[in-house]
């Protein structure tokens, strides 16, 4: 972190301190939003919640180390007070990215795989400069501005994942923290009610290739058409990548193992070399692509960087996280989050790693599909049982019963349960397990399956691996 005086802190949100006995004493750690989780030296910006505002929180986190608050209002403890606290900390972020011009900001957007693939390159940047990136998956107006006052003078690289529920939003991040290279993944269908159609994703996703400058970077799938159309609304140079189709950064030769585990030859510039992902899932190999893609196009070479793919770790839990217990049973925990696309690849892996032994979906509702919610909770029935799943835990109320049916329809022979809620698929999948089975969890966030996996995996002394 860079430091700030409070006082440089006031100047740069347009605020005014209150309560404050020395204006020079420094900001030395990252803003927070959460008291609980104050460094000493930190800030922390009292948001308003959907259950509490944060500034009954100001005293809780001066106590525990704030040099003080970002607040609309005095608080009774040092204070930096503005008009609206989620703007300042913006304008924050924008300060401490202007304090150091050396650093180049790397933005990613995409529906899916934006947080496995910002992990991925934060693990391959780190032989051209030391990166930081986005922690989970803070991608939003709160997220990502908090991550940038992570920022120290060190830093070459920043990641930073952007999110969009909506036309505009990605380009007020980027205004937040100007990118000088744009990494778009995919246009999907999560989050596709809210948007009103992928065309209107892709609308939204490619905001971000219209921020770069002339000397920027963007980097595009080149097997998503509608991403690779985003090459005519940037000024930047274009670098794509694909597995289908010719690119400049390809993957030839993918191959997945029993176990899931994916491996490939990584071809750009002329030269080649071999990429053996620890990682499960076949839909990794794009998101290992389109990261050598974003190294290579800083400058970093393809053998260096084959190598660090497969050094690469799973950092995020909820995504592909595979957990075997003692008895056989292997529990896949990818149940952070669930669209269509999503839930096709994680049957895809599901039936790799296979190989004989009996699975098990525990699959929650899809959450903002809109109109079409009810046709794509049919359409995921179909592909689960398409995948040969024996056993089928809907998990949830309308949409997991059409799922539910939809199975059943496709393969009379598939074993159906409902469940009501997290607790529910946790009493029942407990019951339903046997020794050697492999068990699927997946879900959107909301539906919490999160905890029914974490539960399922901890039936016992376990051995975790990502």
């Amino acid at each position: 972190m860079i430091p700030f005086s409070l006082e440089a802190v006031a100047t740069a949100v347009g605020g005014r301190l209150c309560d404050v006995p020395d204006s020079s004493v420094l900001m030395t750690a990252p803003a927070v939003v959460d008291s609980r989780t104050v460094e000493p030296g930190g800030l922390f910006a009292a948001l308003p919640g959907e259950q509490a505002d944060g500034h009954a929180f100001a005293v809780n986190a001066v106590k525990a180390g704030a040099v003080a608050v970002l607040a609309t209002r005095p608080v009774g403890v040092p204070a930096v007070v503005v008009d609206d606290v989620l703007d300042a900390l913006a304008a924050l972020a924008r300060a401490v990215l202007g304090a150091v011009p050396e650093a180049t900001v790397i933005g990613l957007t995409g529906s899916a795989g934006k947080t496995s693939t910002k992990d991925l390159i934060a693990q391959v940047l780190p032989e051209l400069g030391e990166t930081i990136a986005t922690a989970k998956s803070f991608n939003g107006e709160i997220g990502m501005p908090l991550t940038v006052t992570h920022l120290s003078r060190g830093v070459r690289y920043i990641v930073l994942e952007m999110g969009a529920r909506g036309i505009g939003h990605i380009t007020h991040l980027t205004r937040i923290a100007p990118p000088t290279v744009g990494l778009v993944l995919n246009v999907g269908t999560a989050h596709v009610g809210e948007f009103g159609g992928r065309e209107q994703i892709a609308k939204a996703k490619g905001e971000l290739v219209e921020a770069l400058p002339a000397d920027g970077l963007a980097v595009l799938n080149a097997d998503d058409p509608l991403v690779a159309a985003m090459a005519s609304r940037t000024r930047a140079r274009v670098l794509t990548f694909g597995i289908e189709n010719e690119a400049d950064v390809r993957a030839v030769d993918v191959a997945l193992d029993t176990s899931g585990r994916a491996s490939f030859t990584l071809t750009a510039t002329g030269a080649k070399a071999r990429v053996d992902l620890s990682l499960y899932g076949e839909h990794h190999v794009a998101n290992a692509l389109a990261a050598a893609a974003v190294a290579i196009g800083l400058g970093a070479g393809v053998e260096k960087t084959a190598a660090a793919l497969s050094r690469a770790v799973l950092v995020a839990s909820g995504r592909m996280e595979v957990t075997d217990r003692p008895d056989g049973v292997r529990v896949i925990n990818d149940a952070f989050n669930a669209n269509p696309d999503s839930m096709k690849a994680a049957f895809s892996t599901l039936k790799s790693m296979a190989d004989g032994r009996r699975t098990i979906a525990v699959l929650g509702e899809m959450k903002e599909l809109g109109a079409d919610g009810s046709d794509e909770h049919r359409h995921v029935g179909r592909l689960a049982a398409a995948a040969g799943i024996h056993v089928l835990i809907a998990v949830g109320d309308d949409d997991a019963r059409t799922m539910a049916d939809a199975a059943q329809q496709e393969n009379p022979q598939l074993e159906v349960v409902a469940a009501r809620d997290r607790d529910h698929a946790l009493t029942l999948a407990s019951d339903l397990i046997q020794p050697g089975d492999i068990v699927l969890v997946k879900g959107s966030h909301s539906v919490e399956l999160e905890h029914t996996a974490e539960r399922l995996a901890h039936a016992g002394t376990v051995t975790h691996e990502r």
